[in-house]
């Protein structure tokens, strides 16, 4: 009676409150303990070093430079010394090396067969008989040890990255048998997450719906249906979504048929912001009254990049960025001190963007004032650098891409702060890969102090485990 008293009286004190549970009745065995996992997708640290310039200048600071803790992470796959998004995010969410393309499985897993033809068909795949074990996730076992569960991403919620979380598939194009692992009650459905992912927020309603409804499913299933005989409220447009309850019952939104706009497109009456959708997520998982684990991608940072499109892709991480300082306003407020919070921030890989030459000091991008999207102009004199045929040259630019000039020449100044200009590449390819540099991870709150110096991926997932005493 005592501590069911003391419970009451401290309940307005804080979410988490580890001796008496939840208020809805919960026991005391109910989690009380958060994890807010934020990863970039191909968030690199030029990129990141060109988003802070870009938004504040050279001597501002983004929410993710203020993290108190902080490491390098490294990236490389089982089979790959650059890694793709799906082994390295499988890494974070497993502790488990694995090859390229290859989602939350054993390290023997192959993404082909022995005539090196992908395992995929139209989008559905099962792995093959002997061709590796699903490997369980982070989200799979808190869901299994009574957390609250979310995934949100501005990419295809059936991308690579969100996949990993709750997926398992021997090649990451399969996002038709990806998708209905996320789907309760159906057919391929991933038993390890119960009663389902309590949020999903983001794109990619291809993948859901059949192909007789303009979607990509060639089962004639309509799995956002299914969603709703599942008990899920769901949302399809900014308006639903300002709707959608968080009351602590199942929410999911699918706003895009493919990948969500980039933030400098972004129609806001239309499709919510990343950092809309994460308080949104928070709001919800925090409304059941227990300890949750909740998984947040800047997806479309990697997308502009492949395409040497730095203005996108700095934008997006500038919006990546806001949903941080989103959820930190947010469990602070929850949680003070975060002492029952551990947020972390990372990327899955990097890419080849690097900064040229000598360049003066240019502060943020502004109207006229292209920032760090312009040319070099000389730290001593203010000049434009030139290369040895006397040619400008822009500060950003990429190892290899699509925009490898046959012959440099000059380059129009105003062109620059169009949204579509892209940044130049050494080596030509059709689009720009990825990069096999170390990343930057930060950390916040409870446990966050076990993250330093130079850290494998797959010891990020262990760190985490630890961190909330999670067996």
């Amino acid at each position: 009676m005592k501590m069911k008293m003391l419970c009451s009286a401290l309940a307005g004190a804080s979410l988490l409150l580890s001796a008496c549970g939840g208020s809805d009745g919960s026991s005391a065995s109910t989690p009380t303990k958060n994890v807010l996992f934020f990863l970039g997708d191909g968030m690199g640290i030029t990129t990141m070093t060109a988003a802070r310039i870009y938004s504040v200048g050279e001597d501002g600071e983004l929410t993710m430079d203020k993290l108190p803790e902080t490491a390098f992470v490294h990236t490389f796959s089982n089979d790959a010394q650059v890694t793709d998004s799906a082994p390295s995010m499988a890494a974070y969410m497993t502790g488990v090396k694995m090859n390229n393309e290859v989602i939350s499985m054993t390290p023997e897993t192959r993404a082909t067969d022995a005539s090196g033809k992908a395992y995929h068909n139209n989008y559905d795949s099962t792995c093959p008989s002997g061709n590796g074990q699903a490997v369980p996730t982070l989200l799979e076992q808190m869901k299994t040890a009574g957390y609250g569960t979310g995934v949100v991403s501005t990419a295809r919620i059936t991308h690579a990255t969100p996949a990993a979380t709750y997926s398992h598939v021997c090649h990451r194009d399969a996002e038709n048998t990806i998708a209905a692992a996320l789907v309760p009650g159906g057919a391929g459905y991933n038993s390890k997450l119960g009663d389902g992912v309590d949020v999903i927020l983001g794109g990619g309603s291809y993948y859901f719906t059949p192909k007789a409804d303009g979607g990509r499913r060639n089962d004639s299933r309509n799995l956002i249906a299914e969603f709703k005989t599942q008990k899920y409220s769901y949302a399809a447009n900014k308006s639903e979504f300002d709707k959608l309850p968080v009351d602590g019952s199942k929410i999911a939104g699918l706003f895009t048929k493919d990948h969500m706009a980039y933030d400098l497109d972004r129609d806001a009456t239309k499709e919510p912001s990343l950092a809309e959708m994460t308080g949104k997520a928070i709001d919800a998982l925090a409304a059941k009254k227990k300890g949750f684990f909740l998984m947040v991608e800047g997806g479309r940072i990697d997308h502009a990049l492949h395409a040497t499109n730095a203005r996108r892709a700095l934008q997006d991480t500038v919006a990546f960025d806001d949903a941080i300082k989103a959820a930190l306003d947010k469990m602070n407020k929850l949680d003070p001190g975060l002492k029952n919070t551990l947020v972390v921030v990372t990327a899955d890989h990097d890419h080849t963007l690097h900064l040229n030459g000598y360049a003066a000091r240019t502060g943020k991008t502004e109207a006229g004032k292209p920032g760090v999207l312009g040319l070099v102009k000389n730290y001593v004199d203010g000049k434009a650098s030139t290369d040895v045929d006397g040619n400008p040259y822009t500060i950003l630019g990429f190892g290899n891409g699509p925009k490898r000039l046959a012959t440099r020449g000059p380059i129009d100044a105003a062109s620059l702060e169009s949204p579509d200009y892209l940044q130049e590449a050494v080596v030509p390819l059709a689009s720009e890969t990825h990069g096999g540099g170390d990343v930057f991870l930060g950390a916040q709150g409870m446990g966050a102090d076990t993250f330093s110096g130079v850290i494998d991926n797959t010891a990020v997932f262990t760190l985490i485990k630890k961190s909330i005493g999670l067996q």
